[in-house]
């Protein structure tokens, strides 16, 4: 329990809440020690109106972001308090309003932030709408409020700079962990290995997208403030660990052959199981050692870990007699495998405990603003957007018209705040259905338990002081477990607004009453647009998705092809095609499980989409299996045989992707594809009958690269053939 709430309490997210509610309380304490709770109370409005828009990235971007989230706030609250008197005036500006601010979103996650802001701001508004000059002295004070949280922010950021990279980088050594801990769980002889698999893949998803934010973090950094000694160090950690994640990708056993294969050995199996266990053991230590910024002491000694299965390798083989050539080949994947993993663990460690220089960095620092996408807002991207095809454009009318629904059903029926409703309204919203239907439940769920929790605490004589407490610890926890566990957050969120309500008004019988009322109304307003207004099922994006994902895997398949016939280090090109295939097949498998959340009438071809999903998985695991060899072994000439076989997968995926976009395609001949194969295999037959000619060491290397490269490729092309014969039974959205 007490590790757990550490580990919140370390998170960036109690850090942002903190921030904030510092940023909201000194101005409320001030001045209503000065007895103008009002002025107090618009400065914190201002400050957390800003606070969404607030995400860690390099100081230019960051303070660009928040003065542009102040100037859209403070003007939304203006144009709509001005116009409000004029009824003819005011609804084509709320509505307007409220499209091109859902609209921005476009621009990506920081536009996302403060459209985010902006529609909190129009929502608020309507709480207590100004006229004359209160009306210029609350917008004042408001951007006064986002200028203070601004300073505020600034001041965390310049006395720990570094941190979110710190924490960014240590959740991905928990999930990276996590990851090898689920592969260690694939060796136990009952395992039920489909659902650690499907276990594997969403913490697969969740990895790619901390790596993004990364990449951005850490590059941005680098390009505007230099390599100090701590970003060097970040840096090694943050690549190391993406290639921890490729070779695990890479690797694949199959396990039931080799429990039945080791029947009478299991102690191999359980031996490297154990070092398993210890890897993932080993990277959770180091992830702890980084979020608390302590020492980092290791518990367990790798090498002797990886000794011991040597041992029990060759132990196993005297026993055989070494006659069991293929399981022992077996065996030595593996201990390749884990002297990998054990190496680039190892240089997670040396980082973490001794300094980085700039030769450690060597390579690494290339051409590194090609791997982040340029912050461009041109007005074209808006235009292209301005269409039903768009799922950003038909969640804007969705929300536009749901939130004036809102609006004239809070004013038309006895509902005490119709900004309550509003407010519910853009919280909860979101584009996909299967999101919105969750928040809702969540909402609501934690709306009456906080309520009721504030309720019964109020109804005690605690003193006023007490109560001034639980409403700053409330706003810290309530905004911390917002982005963990929406329940809880909605649940102290409610308090502490109960709590606010209880010092200012005493009727908070009728405060609580009305705050469930608004919740629920909007919840259920929220819920009936998602499904019933231009919905945006997943089934009309995962073969979007799909597509994107098998052109990125072919791209990053031109890379390996390119590699391997050139040799030499992996160039820039490789590492950008390795890193989109990533991106794309995480941003496939987050849309499928977006989509096996909705209604099943929705789920529209789903077990083709499924088998899809599952090959393009299965094809960038064969995709890193080559790459890793490639780049960690000295291979020989590329033969034409291999070219024409890549070439061939190349085309497969083409014409998958093709497909999927409803485009045409012509059919090919094959037949030559099955005498490219018996070349590649005549070429291994050849190093077998000429083996004497070279020493058993230079042998067994060229057999294991024949072995791997022709299995790979048989897999390879099996794999683009199944995609491209599914395709067709996709229809395109």
């Amino acid at each position: 329990m007490i590790g757990n709430f550490r580990e919140v309490t370390d998170s960036m997210n109690f850090t942002n809440s903190v921030k904030v509610t510092v940023a909201a309380a000194i101005p409320v304490i001030v001045f209503s020690m000065l007895d103008k709770f009002e002025v107090g109370f618009a400065i914190a409005l201002g400050a957390f109106l800003i606070f969404p828009s607030d995400i860690s990235s390099n100081l230019r971007h960051k303070v660009n972001g928040l003065l542009a989230a102040i100037g859209i706030v403070c003007g939304c609250a203006l144009v709509i308090s001005l116009a409000f008197p004029y009824q003819w005036l005011f609804f084509p500006l709320f509505v307007g309003l409220l499209f091109l601010l859902s609209m921005i979103s476009v621009y990506g996650h920081r536009a996302t932030l403060v459209s985010f802001s902006g529609l909190l701001s129009v929502s608020l508004i309507f709480g207590n709408v100004y006229q004359g000059a209160a009306l210029w002295q609350h917008i004042g004070l408001m951007a006064a409020g986002g200028l203070f949280y601004m300073a505020v922010s600034l001041t965390f950021y310049y006395i720990s700079p570094n941190r979110y990279a710190e924490l960014e980088l240590a959740q991905a050594m928990k999930l990276t962990a996590k990851y090898l801990r689920l592969r260690g769980d694939l060796w136990t002889i009952d395992a039920n290995r489909a659902k650690i698999i499907e276990k594997q893949l969403k913490v697969q998803v969740e990895l790619t997208a901390i790596h993004e934010n990364l990449r951005e973090t850490l590059i941005l950094t680098r390009m505007h403030s230099g390599l100090s000694n701590q970003n060097r160090k970040m840096m090694i950690v943050f690549v190391t660990l993406v290639e921890v994640l490729e070779l695990g990708l890479s690797t694949s056993f199959d396990h039931a052959k080799m429990h039945q294969t080791f029947s009478g050995h299991n102690d191999v199996l359980e031996t490297y199981q154990k070092l398993a266990y210890n890897l993932a053991a080993t990277l959770k230590r180091l992830a702890k050692a980084a979020e608390r910024r302590v020492p980092y002491k290791s518990a367990h000694n790798l090498f002797q870990d990886l000794q011991e299965l040597e041992q029990k390798i060759r132990a196993y083989e005297a026993q055989s007699g070494g006659n069991a050539t293929e399981s022992l080949l077996m065996l030595t994947n593996m201990l390749h495998y884990a002297e990998k993993q054990v190496e680039r663990i190892n240089i997670v460690e040396r980082a973490y405990t001794l300094a980085v220089f700039k030769h450690d960095i060597k390579g690494l620092d290339k051409d590194l603003e090609k791997f982040i996408k340029p912050e461009y807002y041109p007005l074209s991207v808006l235009k292209e957007n301005l269409s039903f095809k768009s799922s950003i454009f038909r969640h804007s009318l969705r929300l536009t018209l749901t939130m004036l629904a809102g609006y004239l059903i809070g004013i038309l029926l006895p509902f005490q705040n119709a900004y309550w409703i509003l407010l519910t309204i853009v919280v909860i919203m979101r584009p996909g259905y299967g999101l919105t239907k969750e928040r809702s439940y969540k909402c609501i769920l934690g709306t009456l338990l906080g309520g009721f929790i504030a309720f019964g605490i109020l109804m005690l004589p605690v003193p006023p002081l007490v109560i001034s407490v639980l409403v700053m610890v409330c706003m810290v926890l309530g905004l911390t477990y917002s982005n963990i566990n929406y329940t809880v957050g909605a649940t102290f969120v409610t308090m502490y607004v109960v709590f606010i309500y209880g010092m200012i008004t005493p009727d908070i019988q009728d405060v609580v009453q009305y705050r469930i009322m608004d919740t629920v109304a909007g919840a259920s307003l929220a819920f009936i647009a998602n499904y019933f207004l231009w919905p945006s099922w997943e089934f009309m994006q995962v073969p979007v998705y799909l597509e994107k994902a098998i052109a990125a895997n072919r791209d990053y398949l031109r890379q390996i092809s390119e590699l391997y016939n050139n040799k030499g280090q992996a160039p820039v090109s490789y590492r950008l095609a390795r890193k989109e295939a990533f991106v794309e097949t995480g941003n496939l498998m987050a849309s499928f499980q977006r989509m096996v959340q909705e209604p099943k009438s929705k789920q529209k071809q789903l077990p083709e989409l499924y088998e899809l999903a599952v090959l393009n998985h299965s094809l960038q695991s064969s995709l890193a299996s080559l790459g890793t060899y490639i780049q960690h072994h000295q291979t020989t000439k590329a033969s034409a045989a291999f070219n024409y076989i890549v070439d061939t997968a190349i085309a497969n995926l083409t014409e998958a992707a093709s497909l999927l976009k409803g485009e045409p395609v012509v059919a090919r001949e094959e037949d030559e594809l099955h005498l490219r194969f018996t070349q590649l295999k005549n070429i291994r037959e050849a190093e077998l009958r000429n083996s004497r000619r070279i020493d058993e060491k230079e042998f067994r290397l060229k057999m294991e690269e024949a072995q791997l490269v022709i299995e790979q490729l048989i897999w390879l092309t099996n794999i683009t053939e199944s995609i491209r014969k599914v395709a067709p039974r996709v229809k395109p959205s």
